[in-house]
């Protein structure tokens, strides 16, 4: 049947409805961005309380890491498309805690939903754009996904700066998330579900390029792809470390600016600046390795991120600030959509959305690894510069170990 040909040129109006889907996915969570931990002391959370204020992350880490691998499998039994409703209608506590919140733990509370709703929605839009995309196109397809979203994280991030100055943050967050999660609730009854066109593409695949002998239980697939397998196990690894460094910029450097007399407008535009050329270099970047392998882009990657938040550590200005803020956002938009496009070079279909859920699982769970460690190391030093070059080693060993032991998943174009 024609709905089943895949190709984004062929599917190019569903393909549309995801991305639009996905920018909706990333206003969520880039709302919290600059407003939250910057504003921290007015939810009840010291000055130094450095550890009290990361476990927001934790929670949404935890959360979203658990449920990843439960959006997968749970996505090849129903469909993408029941999924994407459910997270989204998990999505609708969020701004209303927020709103109401006596103290932080309002906040933490906020962020199980936001770990609910990041799972189901932005694992299932970009699972779907893999579905509907060519072999051939899926760094592209995933890259269009990543750079949508982040470039929305961003703009989120400082739009809701603006708006918190104007009219407070509880007000600007709760009118803004239910604005946004009412649209995405909107478009779903437009869009199909994806399972069709992995069905398809199974039935057209040879027996012998479906990884022999490859687990079928949930629990068998998540050991083989976690610890197994070589090229998986070194993915999701490297999954890990990027978030550990995402969560730096989360929760911490805002609190850091902050302390060096930045305004919470200029946080803004620096936590701004990093995701929205995280998110813009994306539409090149998945491209770029669909041409030349995943492995060059993202060892580059993760070397220009350890640089960058390096280079935050040293500088001392607004405008320094802003360069570093750039290194590292192109450094995610290399390496960030090509390890999930390495993950999916190697799945067989009808696996993919398992064992995509397994390499989320691990990738976002280091939002709570990152939480805790670096929570920790800066409670214990009382300052954040320590956290800073924590995470600056941790990135640049990731890579180290990627281009040690990873092969390269997919032929050149």
């Amino acid at each position: 049947m024609a709905f089943r040909e895949r190709g984004i040129t062929t599917n190019l109006g569903q393909f549309l409805l995801q991305t639009v889907e996905v920018f909706f996915v990333g206003l969520i969570i880039g709302m919290e961005r600059d407003v939250l931990p910057a504003m921290s002391q007015d939810f009840g959370v010291g000055r130094s309380a450095f550890f009290f204020l990361a476990t927001f992350a934790i929670s949404f880490g935890l959360v979203k890491g658990a449920l990843n691998f439960a959006a997968g499998g749970l996505s090849d039994r129903i469909g993408r498309r029941r999924v994407l409703f459910l997270g989204w209608i998990a999505g609708i506590p969020i701004p209303v805690l927020i709103f109401f919140a006596q103290n932080w733990w309002w906040i933490v509370a906020a962020n199980i939903f936001l770990g609910v709703n990041q799972a189901f929605t932005w694992t299932m839009t970009v699972t779907s754009q893999i579905d509907l995309a060519n072999s051939h196109q899926r760094g592209l397809a995933v890259g269009i996904n990543e750079a949508v979203g982040y470039l929305a994280v961003g703009l989120a991030g400082l739009g809701t700066g603006y708006m918190a100055v104007s009219v407070g943050p509880r007000v600007a967050l709760l009118s803004f998330g239910l604005a946004v999660i009412t649209l995405a609730l909107l478009l779903i009854p437009w869009m199909k579900d994806t399972i069709h066109w992995v069905h398809a593409e199974h039935a057209q695949q040879q027996p012998q390029r479906n990884m022999e002998n490859f687990p079928v239980t949930a629990w068998a697939a998540f050991v083989q792809v976690s610890f197994r397998n070589t090229t998986y196990r070194a993915l999701c690894q490297g999954g890990v470390a990027n978030k550990i460094a995402d969560t730096l910029v989360w929760v911490l450097l805002p609190v850091f600016f902050r302390s060096q007399g930045m305004d919470i407008v200029r946080i803004g535009w620096i936590t701004g600046i990093y995701a929205a050329v995280w998110g813009v270099s994306q539409l090149w970047t998945g491209h770029l390795a669909d041409r030349i392998g995943r492995k060059p882009p993202v060892v580059l990657g993760f070397g220009l991120l350890a640089m960058g938040l390096a280079g935050t550590a040293l500088v001392h200005n607004f405008v320094a600030w802003i360069g570093t803020a750039t290194i590292m956002g192109l450094g995610m938009a290399l390496l960030y959509p090509n390890l999930i496009a390495a993950m999916s070079d190697i799945a067989p279909p009808l696996q993919r959305g398992r064992i995509l859920g397994t390499y989320r699982y691990w990738r976002d769970t280091g939002y709570a690894i990152g939480g805790l460690v670096l929570g920790l190391v800066a409670q214990w030093s009382h300052g954040i510069l320590p956290a800073i070059w924590v995470t600056s080693a941790t990135v640049a060993l990731s890579g180290t170990w990627i281009a040690l032991t990873v092969r390269e998943t997919h032929a050149p174009a």
